[in-house]
């Protein structure tokens, strides 16, 4: 997934306060771990940092408070700014714990030189997250964007999904997820019953809906669902005049002009196009929950003003009646 955070709208002026237990905890079926409605998303952290740097100490900073705030799950990836996510995240844990409810899951990726994804990476993989992080085991672990690979190669008995399976029978990883964005990828893993957990990104959002048997089809096996960029990437956080990006990309002009009905549509009804979006995937009952990465601490604070944000209901029937706009994603 690309490195920038989901969420880039104006924050809230304080950050919020720590947490004791994390907000509407529940399991995420088929783990051991809870989940909150909100999972943070950390792409972009560490990103450009230097081991004892003052910018390194503000992402730490920044870490320690998602660590202790309101949200069960912190989301991860061996890749995640060049593995700085990870070495962040685990000098954040040695220095200030980690609050009772909360877990940080992470993702095995491809080898970033020389492009293998088999078992004996995944294997290389999970060392170099454990060793990041300072843990000995992770509650769950995401096979994560195997596009370099066919689906036959990732499921052969030296393959990636060969790897994460032996981890999680030695009691290293607890449970073991896919995620990537690309829909027809993902319904062949799903279908092959060895994950516990999918994640999707960019592709169940008020503009795009075209997750969703890949989201039914998840929900009828019993996994767990974690629906990622809620925003679209920008563009459903900044608003059609912005020139964001929509699933990273710059995006049809007939998803700009949807865009810019449906902020007419949010304006008659008092609530703003980010709460919107980021209230069609928490009110969704395929989803556990919602990915979305952050770049401050207060960025939390503003999440959790508009997970209690209500939309009427007349919203939701006349954001139907727009229909749907080409988004460019498949």
């Amino acid at each position: 997934m690309d490195p920038r955070p989901d969420l880039d709208a104006s924050p809230s002026p304080e950050a919020p306060p720590r947490a004791s237990r994390p907000v509407e905890a529940r399991p995420l079926p088929r783990t051991d771990l809870l989940c909150s409605p909100l999972t943070l998303g950390t792409s972009g952290l560490g990103a450009g940092t230097v081991p004892g740097s003052p910018e390194e100490a503000r992402a730490v900073e920044l870490a320690a408070a998602m660590l202790h705030g309101p949200y069960a799950l912190i989301d991860t990836s061996n890749a995640y700014a060049g593995g700085r996510s990870e070495a962040v995240l685990g000098l954040a844990l040695r220095e200030a714990g980690i609050g009772d409810g909360r877990a940080i899951v992470t993702k095995v990726d491809a080898d970033p030189e020389t492009g293998a994804f088999d078992r004996d990476r995944v294997l290389r993989s999970f060392e170099e997250s454990r060793a990041r992080l300072g843990v000995d085991t992770i509650g769950l672990l995401h096979l994560h964007d195997p596009y370099g690979i066919s689906v036959e190669q990732g499921m052969a008995e030296d393959g990636p999904v060969a790897g994460l399976q032996e981890l999680k029978e030695q009691g290293a990883v607890g449970a073991i997820g896919i995620a990537a964005g690309k829909l027809d990828l993902m319904h062949r893993y799903v279908g092959t019953g060895a994950f516990d957990v999918v994640l999707n990104h960019n592709r169940y959002t008020l503009a795009d809906r075209s997750a969703t048997a890949l989201f039914q089809e998840a929900g009828e096996r019993g996994m767990g669902v974690l629906n990622a960029a809620p925003f679209g990437g920008a563009l459903l956080a900044k608003g059609s005049a912005s020139g964001a990006t929509y699933a990273y990309r710059q995006p049809p002009a007939e998803l700009v002009d949807w865009v810019r009905r449906v902020e007419e549509l949010c304006a008659r009804h008092g609530i703003t196009l980010p709460a919107a979006a980021l209230q069609f995937s928490l009110r969704s009952p395929l989803v556990h929950s919602t990915v979305v990465g952050i770049s401050s601490a207060e960025r939390i604070a503003q999440l959790e003003q508009m997970r209690g944000t209500a939309v009427p209901g007349a919203f939701w029937e006349e954001l139907d009646g727009l229909g749907l706009p080409a988004t460019g994603t498949r």
